[in-house]
């Protein structure tokens, strides 16, 4: 009898906290499909994950604030390797701007990329979360339990995140879907336009993202960390 290879998709997996989980999770043999609006970056992790180990891993291009766009990724997904294990509702965008000069689409995208896109990733995913009895973890923030100056609409974002992650946690479990939420501090990550470099060795690192995740999906069946927090050990 053959082994069960697992499978994962990751939203906004072509870069930063995304490409560290995926990077963590084929070395430990599961495969991975990384979903990007572009199909170029999408191709282009894919192939540097592939060198890791030789075909563990897809790319996909896919918006998550299209439902059908990601009932589409999670078709090719099936197609190609016949399950879905794992999803990792990463994909995530911020605007950081006092209330008085943030704009309505500025608001709009920050909620429609990091809330609805993630309401978008469980429908799209569920009825394989389902057949596997799976894992689905979002990856929010500290910003989504400690407001700050020019966050309203990533607190806003973040908080509600974390609050339909834990509902959707109490709605699932009985069906067999785990599902946790990861909140991170400061990540050594492209985000905000921010690039990453030597001073940032104080920070979390995308890889260390990663084996959370990895160590969440090795939880006995009876244990459920649902809400983590994650700071850098000595901040700057």
């Amino acid at each position: 009898m053959s082994e069960i290879i697992k499978v994962a998709l990751i939203t906004g997996g072509s870069k930063g906290i995304g490409y560290g989980v995926a990077e963590v999770l084929i070395k430990e043999g599961i495969r991975v499909a990384v979903t990007s609006r572009s199909k170029e970056s999408a191709d282009e992790a894919a192939d540097a994950l592939n060198k890791i180990k030789a075909g563990y891993a897809i790319g996909i291009e896919s918006d998550v604030r299209d439902l059908a766009s990601q009932m589409q990724g999670v078709e090719t997904i099936l197609s190609t390797w016949g399950r879905l294990d794992y999803v990792i509702a990463n994909a995530g965008v911020g605007h950081f701007a006092p209330i008085q000069t943030l704009t309505p689409e500025q608001w709009q995208e920050t909620i429609d990329i990091n809330l609805t896109g993630t309401f978008f990733t469980i429908k799209a995913t569920l009825d394989a979360l389902k057949a596997s009895q799976g894992y689905f973890i979002t990856i929010a923030s500290l910003a989504g339990t400690n407001f700050f100056v020019n966050g309203s609409a990533y607190n806003a974002s973040k908080f509600g995140l974390v609050g339909f992650t834990q509902a959707v946690m109490l709605d699932l479990r009985k069906e067999g879907i785990k599902v946790s939420t990861i909140m991170p501090g400061s990540v050594a990550t492209y985000f905000g336009g921010h690039i990453p470099n030597d001073k940032d060795a104080w920070k979390i690192q995308p890889e260390d993202i990663g084996q959370i995740v990895s160590d969440l999906i090795k939880m006995p069946a009876r244990t459920l960390p649902s809400k983590i927090e994650v700071r850098p050990t000595m901040p700057a």
